[in-house]
Order: structure tokens, then sequence, then C-alpha cells
């Protein structure tokens, strides 16, 4: 379901019509908010896909407004297949066109080898691998029916390539999502091309204050980063560029380099 949305001049008084249009998921918050920035500066309108954080969806479309951008806020469970599915169909209703999906929302929830159940799993891939394949097929649906291309850009985790136990179904979720970026890139094509950003330990979280991600960073193979704009300039790059489809892009600092025998948590 989407806000009210507004007409909105791109800059220089470009019609909104003719500026791109990118639904990032999960864009409310960390990751999600540098991206849709990113895309707002660089010219882009953007829909703003959240599912509970509604009050920062809002603060993050006035400041995309305040960048010059068109920007809506959608809410959707896309935990729910059928939410999942009409997200693009919705998007494309409110801004009349959208080129791009950045699939960013992600579930991370804890569990090890020792107590993985199916329950968890199915949570972890219905929302980190199975939305978006749908949100992909929407979109190239879209696509076929306008006669445009675009582009999908799917967040991984560097630690497909630096793999440890922990978060047992949160990886599982993410290796079969970097699987469907090589399917979808060829299946797809050449309406769609579908890119993968992998991020490295980039914000703090719950169990990493702020003093603990600079000391785990600064112990990296550069010695700082990866920052949250870092991410999003990946993310651009991916999207303006029209040779790129079926491959990964580490963005992570280097951190793949080291291997760990545990998540950066613990």
């Amino acid at each position: 379901m989407s806000e009210a949305p507004s007409r909105r001049a791109g800059p220089a008084g470009e019609p909104a019509a003719q500026r791109p249009v990118a639904l990032v998921t999960g864009a409310a918050r960390r990751l999600g908010r540098a991206i849709a920035a990113r895309l707002a500066e660089a010219g882009w309108d953007v829909a703003v896909h959240y599912r509970g954080s509604r009050d920062e969806a809002g603060q993050l479309c006035e400041q995309l407004r305040m960048l010059g951008a068109r920007a809506e806020a959608f809410r959707a469970d896309l935990g729910d297949e059928a939410e999942a599915r009409e997200l693009v169909p919705s998007v494309a209703r409110g801004f009349g066109r959208v080129d791009a999906v950045v699939n960013n929302a992600s579930l991370f929830e804890y569990d090890s080898a020792a107590d993985f159940g199916e329950a968890c799993a199915l949570l972890h891939y219905r929302v980190n691998t199975i939305a978006p394949v749908l949100l992909a097929q929407a979109l190239h649906v879209e696509l076929l029916a306008r006669g445009g291309r675009g582009c999908v850009v799917n967040l991984l985790d560097q630690k497909l390539w630096n793999p440890n136990p922990d978060h047992f179904s949160y990886t599982l979720s993410k290796a079969a999502l970097r699987e469907a970026n090589t399917l979808l890139a060829q299946a797809l094509a050449p309406q769609l091309r579908v890119v993968a950003v992998a991020p490295g330990m980039t914000l703090g979280t719950e169990l990493i204050d702020e003093a603990r991600l600079r000391a785990l960073q600064a112990a990296g193979p550069l010695g700082e980063g990866p920052r949250a704009e870092d991410i999003a300039d990946a993310v651009l790059f991916a999207l303006r560029n029209p040779a790129m489809s079926g491959c990964e892009l580490l963005v992570d600092a280097g951190q793949h380099l080291q291997a760990r025998s545990r998540d950066f948590a613990f």
C-alpha cells in the first residue's frame, strides 16, 4: 500500500515522469536510507519501502524531496508473498514507471547449526530469497509492458566469501540469493540486468557498539570502513553501468580476505 503520491518536478524543472524511479526495500533505516539518499542526489526518484518503520520512512521522504527527488513511502511485509508481489505494481501505479529495484531489506536473526529449525529457516528464506526474486520478476513484467530496460541490485554479505557458521539460516538464505542473482541475470535479460553488492561490516548493531565497530574495522586489511556511503556508491555504479549483469561487487574494505571462525559480534 502506498502513501498518497504527489507530482514533483525534478532538478532544473525536469518533469518527474522523465526521471528514473528506483524502489529501495528496507529504505527507512540503516544502509537502505543511505542508498535512497545517494540515488536521490544522483537524479533518481525513490519509492521508499518499509514494513514497520512508518515514521522513519516519512522522514526520509521529506529528506529526499529536499534533494529534488520525488519520494513516496510504500508499506509491505516481504515475508507475505501476496504483499511482495503487489509492491512493484503499486509503485508503478504511483510513479508511472519503475526502472530499478534495490533488494536491501533483510531478516537477520541469530541461529546456529545446533538449534536450526524449519520455522527460522523459512522466515529468512521468504524475506531474503523469495521476495527479491518476486520483485525482480515483477519488475521484468513492468519493463516488458512498456518496452523499457532496468536493473535489480541484490544486497548480499561478504561472509558468503568468508563463511562462518553463525547466523546459520541467514547465511543460507543469502547464499541462495547469490545463486538467484546469476539465474535471474540469465533468465530476465535483455530487459533486466541483475547485479549483487556484498557489504562488509559497515554499521553498528545491538551487539556491536560504535567503539567496537571502529576497532574491528581498524583491524581489517584496509584499516578502516566500509562506510554506508561506500555501499550506496556501489549500488549507484551498478545501476548506471549498462554492461554489468550477473556479477558481484564486494564492498567490504577487504574483510572477506581475513578468515574468521565466528561472526564479528563474537
